[in-house]
């Protein structure tokens, strides 16, 4: 179940953030104390991040850089889920580290692709994470409202991480699939 915030929830902010390396990372560097879709914020920065990146990182090979993003998932899973243990809130608005793995994961797949391909799937992957429909909305309902007993029941923060960044790599795969069809349909060209 997704707690409501109590008189108990801390105060959000920087210092809160630095208090505890998981809630930095889960907040995007900060970029989720944004009052303004802190979530396409998050998306926005890790574009921006992604487009350095690839320069930094263009002597890694594929392989290279997808265990890199893997290690930012289960790090994602790691710090959402102490986070939202921390304010009580399973999936806050302002954890925004699974918007930004997955949309690494997306441009992982299109790069090199010209800035109106990029455009599109940023717009895609906003649609699909904030519509959330047909199996994205029924994964986060999902893990939202279980409640893990037996073994997983020992691994509570975990699960909940889990479910906080399970239902944006549904919206990846739906975002690729949607550029995929427009790509063989000619619409674009990745």
């Amino acid at each position: 179940m997704n707690m409501s915030p109590s008189e108990s929830t801390p105060l959000i902010n920087i210092q809160w953030l630095l208090q505890r390396p998981w809630r930095l990372l889960a907040f995007g560097f900060g970029c989720g104390l944004s009052r303004l879709a802190p979530g396409t914020v998050g998306t926005l920065w890790a574009w921006a991040i992604a487009l350095v990146a690839q320069f930094l990182l263009a002597n890694w090979s594929h392989l290279d850089v997808f265990i890199l993003l893997f290690a930012g998932f289960l790090l994602g899973v790691w710090s959402c889920g102490n986070t939202g243990a921390d304010l009580g809130i399973f999936d806050h608005s302002g954890m925004v580290w699974d918007e930004i793995i997955a949309f690494w994961l997306i441009l992982f797949f299109i790069f090199p692709a010209n800035w109106k391909v990029q455009l599109i799937a940023f717009i895609l992957f906003r649609f699909f994470d904030i519509a959330k429909p047909g199996p994205i909305r029924y994964i986060d309902a999902y893990f939202k409202t279980w409640l893990p007993k037996g073994f997983f029941g020992q691994w509570p923060r975990t699960v909940r991480g889990f479910g906080v960044m399970i239902d944006d790599l549904l919206a990846t795969f739906f975002t690729l699939l949607v550029l995929s069809i427009f790509s063989k349909l000619g619409l674009i060209h990745v």
